[in-house]
């Protein structure tokens, strides 16, 4: 990170998350894949490439309108956030298929960014007491994100939103999607190319603890 923003004299502290969003909201069930194309939905960034692979014309709109917007037709679909987020934005009024898991963004990290110069010329004690501040707030949220989503889904349902988990296949398809996603962005980004290497060794070498270390449905 400290690589990616240095030669624009800038300095990032990772001072926050969120849980997991859901995959999206859909005014119709989902029954294949092939009930995708054509739909219009409010998506963004590398994930919206995903979409658009399956043939889901994607737009990106701003949170205030997101609700009229599905309201009136203008989109079938949208994701936006994690369920106690979008609970409160009564999307459910509207689209009653919820469906998870988020696999564009199992995670949401906030930065403080502040000019290099000003980093530098704090001491040490400064410097510190932003880390351990922006520090408490990752563990907070963490802890926070995971507690709340349970009573969200609890009310969406009474709400009588119908919540649904993509097939195994689905989700097979969504990945290969996004692994053409990947190697095209890498291709034309180095910077991209540099920290999904990272990443994905990361990730690979963790694999056993989680497959170890967690219950999944046993």
């Amino acid at each position: 990170m400290d690589a990616l923003y240095a030669p624009h004299n800038l300095k990032s502290v990772i001072c926050g998350v969120i849980a997991p969003e859901a995959s999206g909201w859909f005014r119709k069930e989902i029954k294949s894949l092939d009930d995708l194309k054509g739909l219009k939905m409010r998506f963004f960034g590398l994930g919206g490439r995903v979409m658009q692979k399956l043939d889901v014309s994607t737009q990106l709109l701003h949170a205030k309108e997101i609700y009229p917007a599905l309201e009136t037709g203008a989109i079938d679909a949208t994701e936006f956030s994690m369920p106690a987020i979008d609970f409160n934005l009564g999307f459910y009024q509207i689209a009653s298929h919820y469906y998870f898991p988020g696999w564009h963004q199992q995670a949401t990290f906030f930065e403080l960014l502040m000019n290099r110069e000003k980093w530098e010329a704090l001491s040490d004690m400064q410097k510190a007491q932003i880390e351990i501040a922006c520090g408490d707030n990752i563990r907070e949220g963490l802890a926070q994100g995971e507690a709340i989503q349970a009573k969200a889904l609890h009310d969406l349902k009474e709400k009588g939103v119908q919540l649904h988990r993509w097939p195994a296949e689905a989700l097979s398809v969504m990945r290969k999607a996004w692994d053409e996603v990947v190697k095209e962005e890498a291709a034309r980004n180095k910077d991209f190319a540099k920290v999904w290497e990272s990443y994905a060794a990361f990730r690979d070498r963790y694999k056993i603890w989680y497959d170890l270390g967690y219950l999944r449905g046993e």
